[in-house]
């Protein structure tokens, strides 16, 4: 959705997002906000809905203690998973953090999304942290692309 975002696209961004991560719900004026700072794109199975992805640019210039970190996420409904989606919509955001000039690549997974954490762990991230936001009750797992 890079750019100017269709009202569709940015509805179902959301409704991804919310069926997925149940504990951090977003209104369509976070999605938005998170727009225009990110690249948010939804997956489509010919007209059905079936993920989403974040790219999170890398937001510092790089210096060799902090090399230049941009977030790649991939989000698909429990129903299109195993298929081959996730790796289509990790890939595209790979590439495109990549061209924004990312040394490292993160993601982040929510705990209580088993299959999410399976995923990235699959395509070789490696946890370096779990944590709790004020008011959740859910740990959020942060990983890191293993070289």
């Amino acid at each position: 959705m890079g750019g100017e975002a269709s009202p569709r696209s940015l509805q179902d961004w959301r409704h991804v997002h919310n069926t997925i991560i149940p504990a951090h719900v977003l209104s369509l004026d976070d999605v938005r906000e998170r727009a225009g700072r990110n690249r948010l794109e939804v997956a489509y199975l010919d007209d059905v809905l079936v993920g989403c992805s974040t790219v999170r640019p890398p937001a510092d210039a790089p210096t060799p203690d902090a090399p230049a970190t941009a977030t790649v996420i991939a989000r698909v409904l429990a129903a299109h998973r195993g298929r081959g989606f996730g790796g289509e919509m990790y890939e595209r955001g790979l590439k495109h953090a990549r061209a924004l000039g990312a040394q490292v690549i993160e993601t982040v997974v929510l705990s209580s999304n088993p299959d999410g954490l399976r995923f990235a762990l699959k395509h070789g991230f490696a946890e370096t942290e779990r944590y709790l936001l004020p008011g959740d009750t859910v740990p959020w797992i942060d990983l890191r692309l293993s070289v």
